[in-house]
């Protein structure tokens, strides 16, 4: 995707005609919307019909999708349909709403684009590619959908009844990206099988000060003990009330209580599936809510609060949790190797958070807006190119500095990086202590002024 055009590549392809053949109309459909948006003699009302169209178009090839998935037995077409499902219903209708809203402003077309491109190139590079056997889908073993609905509205009605929040729902495959300062409560359920039902709340530490800290009466914006206990206790109760309203859960019993880091959280949320994961906009903060799949209890992930700790863990947990004042970095990158040594390269002069998509990096921003992304280049799904138009359409991401990472050192590839126009870009072959000095450079001339 150039400036102005989103670029139809031949690795889109799953290799079904039908399928590919209308991946390809849509992104046709899109690009004609994105010269609309450009274009101040077109009206409002062509761009109305245009985005109907492309809606129209959209809603026809998910049906087609879901009849070859269904003709050909695919075995995770209830998922899939699913997926199909939170898009058409929830993400169409709320980027519809700011384009009504905006009275179909140029920047709220661009946005309903790339959240249009962007999801259908991660959907068709991941989930679509399952259908035929050339990827994974992550979203395998959930809840049912009828517990998956029942689940939603008593998350909603919970919040409602004991903290009187109207909260939304904004996700309903939270992929545990980091939203603001984060608390990260985890509750494990053991059965005498050793089966587990584990259970993690994710609560914006703002969300916490506005209902705990209002119910004791504290005058502060920041968490302490007194604070941290109350939502305990209360984060039991929410997690009892709604393992109450589900049967298959009556054997399990309460085996584990943690607070998690975000990396600790990130490292166990990327290597379980879960059958459930949530996320609320409340309204004072955000909340996720995940259950992960079942599986045979193994080694803690934290210390087990218990009465006789929970001071100390706690007070332990406030002070490494509290505001360090570090930079954020976002690092992105496809590689799980890459990721993590630069995170160990950064962690000790700033705050380091990672993604492995595009579209992982995207909601990762928009959730807890960096200071600075190093993007990768040549990732395989969605390349650097393509998440740098994606952050420069978004209204508030737009000003993000990135610095690339790129493995190649050819004139004709340095060249294609520095026609972007990013804030620099870095060779990964570099030696590590040099990617640092020239960040830590990158700092302290911004800073400078």
């Amino acid at each position: 995707m150039d400036s102005k055009q989103f670029m139809w590549q031949d690795r889109y392809k799953i290799g079904v005609d039908v399928i590919d053949r209308e991946h390809k109309k849509l992104f046709s459909i899109m690009n004609k919307l994105l010269a609309y948006g450009d274009d101040e003699i077109k009206s409002q009302w062509v761009c109305q019909e245009g985005i109907k169209y492309f809606k129209e178009h959209a809603m026809k090839h998910f049906a087609e999708e879901e009849v070859y998935m269904a003709t050909i037995g695919y075995s995770g077409y209830e998922m899939h349909r699913r997926l199909h499902d939170s898009f058409r219903k929830k993400t169409l209708p709320e980027i519809e709403a700011e384009l009504e809203k905006t009275n179909y402003s140029p920047d709220a077309i661009r946005h309903f684009l790339a959240v249009c491109a962007g999801w259908l190139i991660g959907h068709t590079m991941t989930e679509d590619r399952a259908i035929t056997g050339k990827a994974l889908s992550k979203w395998v073993g959930l809840l049912p959908e009828e517990e998956q609905e029942a689940m939603k509205k008593l998350i909603l009605e919970l919040l409602d009844e004991m903290f009187q929040l109207k909260a939304r729902i904004i996700s309903e495959s939270y992929d545990g990206e980091k939203f603001g300062r984060g608390v990260y409560y985890r509750l494990v359920y053991a059965s005498k099988s050793r089966k587990t039902w584990e259970i993690i709340l994710v609560f914006e530490e703002r969300l916490l000060v506005s209902t705990s800290g209002s119910v004791l009466g504290s005058k502060s914006d920041k968490l302490d003990v007194m604070m941290m206990n109350a939502t305990r206790y209360t984060a039991r109760q929410f997690a009892e009330r709604i393992k109450a309203h589900f049967p298959s859960s009556e054997e399990f019993e309460i085996k584990e209580e943690n607070l998690l880091t975000y990396e600790v959280f990130q490292k166990l949320f990327s290597h379980q599936n879960p059958q459930c994961s949530l996320l609320f906009d409340t309204g004072e903060g955000y909340f996720a809510f995940c259950v992960m799949a079942p599986h045979l209890l193994k080694e803690s992930v934290g210390v087990n609060i218990k009465a006789d700790n929970a001071t100390k863990e706690i007070r332990k947990y406030l002070k490494m949790n509290q505001e360090s004042g570090k930079k954020k970095i976002l690092i992105v990158d496809d590689s799980s190797v890459v990721r993590e040594s630069m995170r160990s390269l950064f962690e000790k002069d700033y705050e380091v958070a990672t993604a492995q998509s595009g579209m992982s990096a995207i909601r990762s921003m928009v959730l807890d807006k960096p200071d600075l992304v190093l993007l990768d280049y040549e990732m395989p799904v969605c390349d650097g190119r393509q998440v740098l138009e994606m952050i420069r359409s978004e209204k508030e991401l737009a000003d993000t500095p990135v610095i690339f990472l790129t493995g190649r050192t050819d004139k004709e590839s340095v060249s294609k990086v520095i026609a972007l126009k990013p804030a620099g870009y870095l060779v990964k072959s570099m030696n590590p202590e040099d990617i640092k000095k020239n960040i830590d450079e990158y700092f302290r001339k911004k800073s400078a002024g």
